[in-house]
């Protein structure tokens, strides 16, 4: 008996890779490298970051939706592997510069000479004249793609491990994540942390070698990429999610007292969703901070994982498409009202401007969700479901 494949199997996710491929194909048809130009290059931008956060929305769900864990330290697995491609971008982009500013010299530059060059480019600015021993890799692009998923993974890893063993499970576990977090951001603040401290990395978005390619082509690439990437990350999440794997993690996050006498490795099936979900959150990471162009440690400060947490939960958590629903509708929405498109309200004696109020707006949608609507947007689809069965 031929046993159904798993995408077959899941509606919902060969509805998610379509509606993904129409949306990727309609961007791409209206932007100005090739189509009609009707969406600017800066818009293509916003849509392939979003694809990103999406991403990183969709390993948020993971943790908290399906295992239970409120995590606050999602984006500081986002940032490194925003990181971990950013030294390879910049070390790049910088020997590129010195070899050309080298090259008019009568006797050519050594290798320790063009070192030495970049290393005075890059954290003359930290005032450091030592290639930092974090930067040993950031000549090897193979090498750096590695690192985006291993130094998160090994993080999550060792993290998740010292907290399971102990069993700090709710409040205690979210806050333990969000003080790895802060710990994190405040150490690389530092300019001796090798990441050039408050400054962080920059010109990201100059990819090494391709100085004749327009921006609005790059948008379009790092589009494809993002889309690409969303959608391998969410036929492997539906897989992980669905199954015996899947029940058991189900079981852990409503009883995990009960899937623990029951004889179940209780840590072992959160240490692999957790790191999993970590290494998907750095993924996104390094699709995203190419395409925003700068990253320094504000970007993995606490408020990010918990506007992270704000997206799932509006989408639905314990539901994938939710995640990836929230993270598009409030990120847009966040775009459209903070950068002063969305139109005042003129109240007597006070105007309502958006960039002051958005925040406050999102919190209070938060709230009512919450307390309302716990299965947030993606609860209408069921209530679709139904009535289409009855």
């Amino acid at each position: 008996m031929t046993r159904t494949p798993f995408i077959l199997r899941t509606p919902s996710t060969l509805i998610m890779l379509a509606v993904l491929a129409v949306f990727t194909i309609a961007v791409t048809l209206l932007s100005h490298a090739y189509g009609t130009g009707v969406i600017p290059t800066s818009m293509v931008k916003t849509l392939g970051m979003t694809l990103c956060l999406a991403m990183a929305a969709v390993g948020m769900d993971l943790v908290w939706g399906y295992l239970g864990i409120l995590s606050l330290g999602q984006m500081a697995f986002f940032a490194l592997g925003g990181y971990m491609i950013g030294q390879w971008l910049m070390y790049a982009r910088t020997e590129g510069i010195v070899i050309a500013s080298q090259a008019q010299n009568p006797i050519p530059a050594t290798p320790q000479e063009i070192r030495d060059g970049v290393t005075n480019q890059i954290f003359g600015v930290v005032g450091s004249a030592d290639l930092p021993l974090v930067w040993s890799f950031a000549h090897s692009l193979p090498l750096q793609l590695i690192l985006v998923v291993a130094v998160p993974g090994l993080l999550a890893l060792v993290f998740g491990w010292l907290a399971f063993r102990s069993r700090v499970n709710g409040v205690y576990l979210s806050i333990l994540t969000q003080a790895m977090t802060l710990a994190l951001a405040l150490w690389l603040f530092q300019n001796d942390s090798g990441f050039r401290g408050n400054n962080g990395l920059s010109g990201l978005q100059n990819l090494p070698g391709m100085d004749a390619v327009d921006q609005a082509t790059l948008s379009v690439w790092f589009l494809w990429a993002s889309a690409g990437a969303l959608g391998l990350v969410y036929v492997l999440a539906a897989w992980l999610v669905s199954g015996k794997f899947g029940s058991v993690v189900r079981a852990i996050r409503d009883d995990e007292t009960r899937v623990r006498f029951l004889g179940y490795p209780v840590e072992g099936f959160k240490l692999v969703v957790f790191t999993v979900a970590a290494m998907i959150t750095a993924i996104a990471g390094a699709l995203y901070y190419p395409q925003a162009g700068i990253i320094n440690p504000a970007e993995m400060m606490p408020i990010a994982s918990i506007y992270l947490a704000v997206w799932v939960a509006i989408g639905g958590r314990g539901r994938l498409y939710g995640a990836v629903i929230g993270a598009f509708v409030v990120s847009l929405l966040s775009t459209w009202f903070t950068g002063g498109r969305a139109p005042s309200i003129h109240l007597p004696g006070y105007v309502v401007n958006w960039v002051d109020w958005w925040q406050v707006a999102l919190g209070l949608s938060f709230v009512l969700v919450t307390l309302y609507a716990p299965k947030g947007i993606a609860g209408i689809f069921d209530l679709l479901n139904k009535r289409g069965r009855a």
